[in-house]
């Protein structure tokens, strides 16, 4: 029992093995940090991306006088201008809303989404607007996170089928043909 209890003592006092408990206690939170880090940022790079497809397509709707665009050339632009879109042909999904301006209600269904678990349904709403009527396009990407048991990308991923989507929104009136 003596040797024992001075074994105790010196393990007790010994200063041996103290960074690496300070290691195993910080290193994970450190690396969630980072993995969210990285994760945030291309969220945020995927979604500029889509914005700046989305105004580019939209700038050739409202100057395109005369050609009346459909679903899938629209669609087929977007995929074209934003690069970071995956199987866009897939995970986009578009819908163009007539709205009037003189009998606002400002509120919008939420955006239609595609569930990549079930299978493709047709478009939801897509109208294509008259001469001076006020549209609204939107369109939904679904991404996989990068990191998707780790810290932003486990928060990200609550859908069924593990993906989040990005939503881009544009106003624009059609243009006298």
């Amino acid at each position: 029992m003596k040797r024992l209890g001075h074994l105790l003592r010196r393990f007790r006092r010994s200063q041996t093995g103290a960074g690496t408990v300070e290691f195993v206690l910080v290193f994970p939170a450190v690396m969630t940090i980072m993995f969210s880090g990285i994760e945030l940022g291309m969220v945020t790079f995927k979604q500029a991306m889509l914005e700046r497809a989305m105004d580019l397509t939209v700038r050739d709707i409202r100057l395109g006088t005369g050609q009346v665009m459909t679903h899938d050339d629209i669609r087929d632009q977007l995929c074209a201008r934003s690069a970071v879109i995956t199987d866009c042909q897939n995970s986009l999904r578009l819908e163009m809303i007539r709205l009037d301006p003189r009998n606002w209600n400002g509120a919008l269904a939420a955006p239609d989404c595609i569930n990549r678990a079930e299978e493709l349904s047709p478009v939801r709403n897509f109208v294509n607007g008259q001469e001076n009527e006020l549209m609204l396009l939107r369109a939904c990407a679904k991404f996989d996170p990068i990191f998707p048991s780790s810290g932003l990308g486990k928060q990200l991923s609550d859908t069924a089928d593990g993906g989040y989507a990005l939503v881009a929104v544009s106003v624009f009136v059609q243009e006298p043909r």
